[in-house]
């Protein structure tokens, strides 16, 4: 008993006439009346009153009918939806993105992938960037919204946004009265970042902005993630270089100041070149804005 089957009974069901029924299932009579046969037997079960003039459905004929009914529908519903799934028009869609990402260009990107892909349930993780590239090797992640690499031939990129460099600094600090911070600023300054292990394209930019200025930097604490380090900030325990994407609202008590020839780098929307899922394709037409 399969789907075939079932659409010859519901045929028959339907309209209650042999003929009619078999010119629906473009059959001639007799080999269809053997099918309905076949289904009877196969089932065990009489499913049709016949006589020379009616066609009438047993009790557990009706039974079945409804219970056809739903099964073809689901059946009809599954082959609608794997063809959406592999077209990239259903499905689900795991996207990583770093914290302050999430202050900048995320929303956006989220919201109008959203808005053109209803049926991709949208899985967001929250991810530290190290952690990010080695989910996207590994397969665990679809796409990402991190740095950009220098050198990384199995990524596809879009850029999303350039972000840079800023100061934040306790409010009563010597360098929160400045209105331009420069590298020379910094020495002796107790600073405060994410280590290389978590953060390796912030932590790369901040030492070599303070080696254009002779200045060796004391890094006193190492959280992982940023909104840590904005906390000790205003705590009055260092000061930090974070993404100015980060500092529209620091809250009351830290200040934050510009660099002068700021550390900038790219955030990227990236994805496996050999990403398996389809739905990853439009998401990269909506960054770029073609969709």
């Amino acid at each position: 008993m399969d789907t075939r089957h079932m659409q010859y009974f519901l045929a028959l069901a339907e309209t209650l006439h042999f003929g009619r029924a078999a010119a629906r299932m473009n059959m001639s009579q007799p080999p269809f009346s053997r099918q309905i046969a076949a289904i009877e037997k196969s089932l065990g079960v009489k499913l049709f009153e016949r006589n020379s003039r009616n066609v009438a459905l047993t009790p557990a004929g009706k039974h079945f009918l409804e219970d056809c009914r739903r099964v073809l529908a689901g059946f009809e519903a599954a082959c609608r939806d794997v063809r959406l799934v592999a077209s990239g028009m259903k499905g689900e869609l795991r996207l990583a993105f770093m914290m302050h990402a999430a202050h900048g260009v995320v929303p956006s990107l989220v919201r109008r992938y959203a808005k053109s892909r209803p049926d991709i349930r949208l899985i967001l993780e929250e991810r530290i960037p190290t952690d990010i590239d080695e989910q996207l090797i590994e397969g665990r992640l679809d796409a990402a919204v991190t740095f950009g690499l220098v050198h990384a031939p199995h990524l596809r990129t879009a850029l999303l946004a350039r972000d840079r460099l800023q100061l934040i600094a306790p409010a009563g600090h010597p360098l929160a009265r400045r209105d331009r911070v420069g590298p020379r600023d910094l020495q002796g300054e107790r600073l405060i970042a994410a280590p290389a292990s978590v953060a390796p394209t912030l932590r790369s930019a901040i030492g070599i902005y303070c080696a254009t200025g002779g200045t060796v930097p004391d890094f006193v604490f190492e959280p992982r993630l940023q909104h840590t380090i904005i906390r000790l900030v205003a705590e009055g325990l260092g000061i930090g270089l974070i993404p100015q994407s980060l500092c529209t609202d620091l809250g009351d008590g830290i200040i934050s100041r510009p660099l002068e020839d700021a550390p900038e780098f790219d955030v990227v929307l990236c994805a496996p070149v050999a990403a398996k899922n389809p739905a990853v394709s439009h998401l990269f037409e909506v960054a770029q804005g073609r969709e």
